[in-house]
């Protein structure tokens, strides 16, 4: 059977409840039988009944995710990257997202300093949970300074709300020389171990700092000798959680371990990787995946020749995975390159940060072999498009060789190299990927609109 609910319809109550946003439509529909109002393009005001399955969706689908206008950041935070980018580029690169539902839908962190009384109550009825929260620090008077915002240290008393009410957190750090580290940090994990195992887990990351700086809080890239002291710290606050609650909590990103030069923990010091969009445990997890599909492997003679082209961050372990490759795959010659950042700056050296056209220039005069393999995280979000808006299309035809789109996991690197020899037809081949961007995020919704339109609907 058929609402008949067009294209421009707007949904306007459930059971006679005004609709704010998906979380509302997603609970008040939960019944068997639901009542909905429905405004017509032409002015028309609809109510139809519509009775289901208690679990049941009916089929609504909306031009904008949130079926609400995304909140922007009222902070201005001294380490904030996207104040750290070059003009030009597309609008959506610089929205400044602080919205709590977004937390719970694609992971983003929160400050807090956004949300009223009513959004915390809202968290808790519908129990939005994992809320990712930025704390930063717990020192009331540094949160407003990092955060350049008065009423940041006050926020931090929502954390109590959510922590009573058993949401469950998990909590960053971006380290900034001088200003949270040292003994600030020290304090600041004290406070939040008090909200575990409520609060799973707490990241600490070194704040990116990109070329284009002028005019923003002068702040210091961290050097070996603070990434030492700095995993010293946090391994020691581990044994302590572990022996009191039967969890490590604090995790240093992989960034620390690269820069001091020191293994990064076992799998199981991870606690199950709460924080792998930012970056911690990352390569360990990769390696863990890509080693255990690899045994899984027969091997082969097969010629293959393909390059990988990666963030400085990442290069040095793929290059190892490769040689393990290569030893069940002895036909096999993967060259793996690491970009240097040269649109933000050398300092960058994730591979989520890398632009089209620093891979042109610095891939053009090589030979690449068969393909060109490369990270999804490279692209926006189910679109092949890097950072500066190369396609993957556009860099295909520059190098004049396929590129490919890999996985995030281990075994989708390892079937990607497996697979170069079926790759050397046309102008490239993409595979999509649900990819989320760390240390920065993107609004891709395609609108913005208070209300929510209905692009299609029908009865399942």
């Amino acid at each position: 059977m058929e609402l008949e609910i067009e294209p421009g319809d707007v949904l306007l109550s459930v059971n006679g409840e005004p609709i704010e946003d998906i979380f509302d439509y997603r609970f008040l529909i939960n019944d068997e039988f639901v009542t909905i109002m429905i405004e017509k393009s032409d002015g028309d005001i609809w109510e139809l009944e519509v009775e289901k399955e208690a679990d049941e969706d009916i089929g609504l689908v909306f031009s904008n995710g949130l079926m609400d206008e995304y909140r922007s950041c009222c902070n201005r935070c001294v380490f904030c990257f996207i104040d750290q980018m070059p003009p030009g580029m597309r609008q959506t690169l610089y929205f400044k997202d602080d919205d709590s539902r977004l937390s719970f839908l694609q992971g983003n962190y929160v400050t807090l300093t956004n949300m009223s009384e009513d959004d915390i109550s809202r968290i808790i009825r519908y129990r939005l949970e994992p809320i990712n929260i930025s704390v930063q620090t717990t020192n009331p008077l540094l949160r407003c300074k990092m955060l350049h915002n008065r009423f940041a240290g006050e926020a931090l008393k929502k954390i109590d709300r959510l922590y009573e009410a058993g949401i469950v957190m998990n909590g960053q750090i971006v380290l900034c020389k001088g200003l949270n580290d040292g003994t600030e940090l020290e304090k600041t994990l004290q406070d939040l171990a008090g909200y575990a195992p409520v609060m799973q887990s707490v990241s600490i990351v070194p704040v990116g700092l990109t070329k284009y700086r002028e005019g923003l809080y002068p702040l210091e890239p961290f050097t070996r000798e603070d990434a030492e002291n700095l995993i010293f710290m946090v391994e020691r606050f581990q044994e302590n959680m572990t022996a009191k609650k039967g969890m490590h909590f604090v995790h240093a990103s992989d960034e620390w371990y690269i820069l001091a030069g020191k293994e990064f923990p076992c799998a199981a010091s991870y606690d199950g990787y709460p924080q792998l969009e930012n970056g911690v445990g990352m390569l360990r997890l990769l390696e863990e995946e890509f080693v255990d599909a690899l045994q899984k492997q027969a091997g082969d003679d097969v010629q293959r020749t393909a390059t990988i082209a990666t963030g400085r961050l990442a290069a040095p372990f793929i290059e190892r995975f490769m040689n393990m490759l290569c030893r069940k795959y002895p036909g096999t010659r993967i060259q793996v390159t690491a970009i240097r950042n040269d649109f933000f700056g050398e300092s960058i050296t994730v591979s989520g940060l890398i632009t089209g056209q620093d891979l042109h220039a610095q891939l053009r005069d090589q030979d690449l072999g068969d393909c060109l393999l490369l990270p999804c995280n490279m692209l926006r979000s189910q679109e092949d498009v890097f950072l500066d808006d190369m396609t993957v299309s556009e860099l295909s035809d520059c190098l004049g060789i396929p590129v490919v789109i890999v996985g995030s996991s281990g075994e989708d690197l390892l079937h990607a190299v497996l697979a170069v020899p079926g790759r050397k037809e046309g102008t490239g081949e993409t595979a999509h990927f649900e990819t989320k961007r760390r240390q920065m995020y993107e609004q891709t919704s395609g609108g913005d609109r208070g209300k929510a339109e209905c692009r299609q609907v029908h009865l399942v």
